[in-house]
């Protein structure tokens, strides 16, 4: 994303955050954050600070070197936080940025942390009316006390199940349990990463997911061509597939659908964003079962935006190309300060 912002209009100012929360001055360079297999890109502690505005007065940021001269960066005008997971898309650097009065793109604090809980998104959605897989919530304590409920209540949902964490991103500690003796080392696996996690009824058919743009001037939101993920060899769409580009998943967009399916996805995708008071983007990930019916898996409030994701290909599959994509964002964050 970096690398696709439109530098004739903006000026950049790279903001890293390190493993123990330190904001630092980056690097302008698309080339540091370039994700492969091999080498997974990481914030290091170069010894700047980031000196936040204070509420209410000039939205001007400053840097602290590590000599201790300070310099000005200028007037922020709207922050890009492209972050997943704990402290990124759940609502709490939304609730920062609110302090500060700083305005920012994408999600907000309420939709942010709705969808980031996985039980919590799925009540909301089922409130309006809209489809999704059956499932069990489990905390650690009643797995610890009590396991054969849940394992009764796995087997009553129907093998295959989906084990995944209430509150974990980008398929990070999801396992599927083709069975009962499985059961046990997905919910391992699962409690790792979060102590509350989601037994999940899996779906036959096939995966689709559609992009969302807030609208604009109050309008509804807007939705793109939904596209598919086509797995070949993979189980499920997992963290190697979305983002360093494995075998065994194709990302194909726009998907083969009927004008009606068509329809009916982007349609419940703009529903499910509406439900969940969405702000800025949302990628809404559906199944398509075999008789028709659209069932919602679950919506991300900051999906990947490297050039192999499904979110930006959605969007050049419907005629916006990645830079103008980026600008959209921009400027949905700039109105809300307008």
């Amino acid at each position: 994303m970096l690398g696709a912002i439109d530098r004739d209009r903006f000026r950049v100012i790279p903001i890293g955050i390190t493993r123990d929360g330190v904001f630092v001055l980056e690097q302008d360079d698309p080339e540091r954050f370039a994700l492969d297999a091999e080498r997974l890109p990481e914030v290091g502690d170069n010894g700047t600070r980031i000196l936040w505005p204070v509420a209410g007065g000039e939205r001007r940021l400053r840097v602290q070197r590590d000599d201790g001269s300070v310099e000005d960066l200028g007037v922020a005008d709207v922050v890009l936080p492209i972050l997943h997971g704990l402290h990124g898309e759940d609502g709490t650097i939304q609730g920062f940025l609110d302090i500060l009065e700083l305005p920012y793109a994408g999600g907000g604090v309420l939709d942010s942390a709705v969808c980031m809980d996985k039980h919590f998104m799925k009540i909301a959605l089922q409130a309006e009316g809209l489809p999704v897989a059956p499932w069990s919530t489990v905390r650690a304590a009643r797995w610890a006390d009590d396991p054969e409920s849940v394992r009764a209540e796995a087997a009553a949902l129907g093998y295959p199940v989906f084990v995944k964490p209430a509150r974990a991103g980008s398929s990070v500690g999801v396992s599927k349990a083709h069975d009962a003796s499985e059961l046990d080392e997905a919910m391992r696996i699962a409690l790792a990463e979060d102590d509350k996690v989601l037994v999940e009824s899996g779906i036959a058919g096939r995966e689709i997911e559609v992009a969302i743009l807030e609208g604009r001037d109050g309008g509804r939101p807007r939705a793109s061509l939904p596209g598919e993920i086509v797995l070949t060899t993979r189980e499920f769409y997992d963290f190697e597939g979305k983002y360093l580009g494995g075998d065994g998943a194709d990302v194909v967009c726009p998907a083969a659908l009927t004008p009606d399916e068509t329809e009916r996805i982007r349609e419940v995708g703009r529903r499910a964003f509406e439900a969940v008071d969405g702000r800025g983007l949302a990628r809404v990930d559906v199944f398509l079962t075999s008789d028709g019916e659209v069932v919602i898996n679950e919506l991300n409030t900051m999906p990947g935006f490297t050039p192999i994701s499904m979110y930006p290909k959605c969007w050049i599959a419907s005629g916006m190309t990645y830079a103008e994509l980026i600008t959209e964002l921009v400027e949905l964050g700039l109105a809300r300060a307008a």
